[in-house]
């Protein structure tokens, strides 16, 4: 007698119709049969009445395949002892009615990307046991009622996301017993933020029409537990508030794309423990507090586009040296750039662009130590940056939701990263009042992928050593005084895609190498002794190739001449050899002649490309 109790075929390639799973029941003693998994196939087809034969099941878990149809009353009534529902990202539609009272108490309902609406589902109300429920991208459009969030004190994770959910969240006395995951972003909640959500651990809310901020942080009756807080995207207004010591247990806060006015308050610089601080694209003004340096965990910073003023402050260099991405765009700031960011040994984005940054580029870019790599290691980048997302869940469960977390979130996550917070190494100075030369140590930051120097008032000439970044992808240092030669070594960069050198005082002809053609005449504009295919423009001695006009002279002097040219060229033979270890063999074996002679080399081949 076959006495199998579970079976799982999950994440393999099976495909088929789900009902020839169950046309033979040979297989199971359905009187015993406590657990199905095909999660992860390519199972196609509607769920079979058959399935409600199973009556012993515990787990049913057909996420992830191409399912399609009705689920209704009948189809899960004889499942008294269900206690893990998982049908997500199908097709299936649950035609469920409103007085349907369920035989089971699940613990874990997923049904992510499933057809729920458009009403909110009545029979959720009877499922109080539950710590996992993911009902996101259901098709939802409808209120919360309150039966619900009184149902939350045993959940683990509530994902709601991507409905459209409306109304506001009531502000009711609730005990949440294990630090829950409440993703309610991408809906239309409204008004406050009730104080009560202070008790879970990870909190989205972005991308709704929540407007108060100092109700819901400044709470002192409720303990705090948030690690991560993500309010961007709604339409908070007014200034910050300066109670932020009250959830000093921080990791990630993002109040980006809000209406934020104010200064950015002293009491920031409590959140010792905080790692990544997004506040872009708000109305900010002042400068950063001096607390802030207190926030030395820090790999993230963004204050972009708002309207911060004062220095850089030293500071940062000094006290946030964890930092691998700050973004301080779209600002007032001014005065210099201060020496100290070259202590941001690991930073791999640095965009200071649109200020009112003055004086030169520091030459102490090459301590940049993790741009001057040949080498980086974006993922483990990304995997640092978004580690806050994927800590070790403590409470009990813990194994079951882990998993399911880094399914669901974690993916989405690193998704969004990648396409809006972070990019390759760039360094972004463009829009300033910048002056001097661009100094020729620009050339140890051999991992740069992204260099824009434009809109500033530099001068002198492009220094060889830029043909160093081998890496680089896009240049950008139009709309300068920059002068003299393009170098040739900018022509050898293979990866360079992206090159605008236009409105400078550049001169001479434009390189001739590898893929260098290919760059539009736009690349080159606007300036005025710059020749070149290009620009459709011949240079100065383009065809002048003068001819004798009496070719029965050279005929009578070509023996001559080959005699003397026989003559010359052997004693530059012995020359050679004789000079080579006289002089260059000294340069080849000794460091210091060695520099001198390559950069002599350089210089000279921008002469002669100069005047082509």
């Amino acid at each position: 007698m076959c006495t199998l109790q579970s079976l799982d075929l999950s994440n393999n390639k099976l495909s088929g119709q789900i009902s020839s799973f169950f046309l033979n029941s040979s297989w199971c003693n359905r009187h015993v049969f406590q657990k199905l998994c095909l999660s992860g196939n390519n199972i196609t087809g509607r769920l079979p009445k058959s399935i409600g034969l199973l009556s012993e099941l515990t787990e049913l878990m057909l996420s992830g395949n191409y399912l399609e149809g009705g689920v209704t009353e009948s189809n899960l009534s004889n499942f008294s002892k269900l206690a893990f529902l998982q049908l997500s990202y199908s097709s299936l539609s649950l035609k469920i009615g409103p007085t349907w009272f369920p035989p089971f108490q699940l613990l874990f309902l997923g049904l992510r990307s499933c057809n729920l609406g458009p009403t909110f589902p009545n029979w959720l109300q009877t499922q109080t046991s539950i710590i996992f429920l993911d009902i996101s991208n259901s098709n939802l459009n409808d209120s919360v009622p309150d039966w619900f969030w009184n149902n939350l004190q045993n959940m683990g994770k509530l994902n709601m996301s991507y409905n459209n959910l409306i109304g506001t969240i009531p502000n009711i006395s609730l005990k949440l017993l294990h630090r829950p995951f409440i993703f309610l972003h991408s809906n239309q909640f409204e008004g406050k933020i009730p104080p009560f959500l202070l008790q879970a651990s990870k909190l989205k809310l972005s991308k709704n029409k929540f407007s108060n901020l100092f109700s819901f942080l400044c709470d002192q009756s409720i303990s705090a537990n948030l690690l991560s807080l993500d309010l961007s995207n709604n339409q908070m207004k007014g200034q910050l508030p300066n109670c932020w010591k009250y959830v000093d247990s921080l990791l990630f806060l993002d109040l980006s794309n809000n209406k934020l006015s104010g200064k950015i308050p002293v009491s920031m610089g409590s959140l010792v423990n905080l790692e990544v601080l997004i506040l872009r694209n708000n109305n900010l003004m002042g400068e950063l507090p001096s607390t802030l340096k207190n926030c030395n965990n820090l790999i993230m910073v963004d204050v972009s586009e708002n309207m911060l003023s004062g220095p850089i402050p030293s500071w940062i260099g000094e006290s946030m040296q964890q930092l691998i991405i700050l973004n301080m765009r779209g600002n007032h700031f001014s005065g210099h750039l201060p020496v100290n960011l070259c202590y941001l040994k690991r930073i791999q984005s640095l965009d200071l662009s649109r200020n009112y940054l003055s004086r030169g580029i520091p030459t102490c870019l090459k301590d940049l130590t993790v741009m001057s790599e040949k080498i980086i290691n974006r993922g483990a980048t990304l995997n640092q940056i978004y580690w806050s997302f994927n800590f070790t869940y403590h409470e009990p469960y813990a194994p079951f939701l882990s998993s399911f977390d880094n399914y669901t979130l974690n993916i989405t996550w690193i998704r969004k990263g990648v396409e809006l917070w972070f990019s390759d190494p760039e360094l972004q100075l463009k829009s300033n009042n910048l002056t001097g030369e661009i100094p020729k140590e620009i050339g140890y930051l051999v991992g740069l992928v992204s260099l824009n120097l434009s809109r500033n008032h530099l001068r002198g000439e492009i220094p060889s050593e830029i043909g160093n970044l081998s890496s680089i992808e896009s240049l950008d240092l139009s709309r300068n005084h920059i002068s003299g030669a393009i170098p040739f070594s900018l022509s050898q960069i293979d990866n360079l895609g992206k090159l605008d050198l236009s409105h400078n005082s550049l001169s001479g002809r434009i390189p001739q190498g590898r893929h260098f053609e290919t760059f539009e005449g736009s690349s080159f504009e606007g300036n005025v002794d710059l020749c070149g295919e290009q620009l459709n423009k011949s240079c100065p001695k383009d065809g002048d190739q003068t001819t004798s006009k009496f070719p029965e002279v050279e005929a009578i002097n070509g023996d001559e001449d080959s005699v003397f040219y026989e003559a010359l060229y052997m004693s530059m033979g012995i020359g050679f050899f004789t000079g080579f270890w006289g002089l260059l063999g000294p340069i080849l074996f000794w460091q210091p002649w060695r520099n001198d002679y390559m950069r002599f080399v350089n210089r000279l081949i921008n002469y002669i490309y100069e005047r082509l």
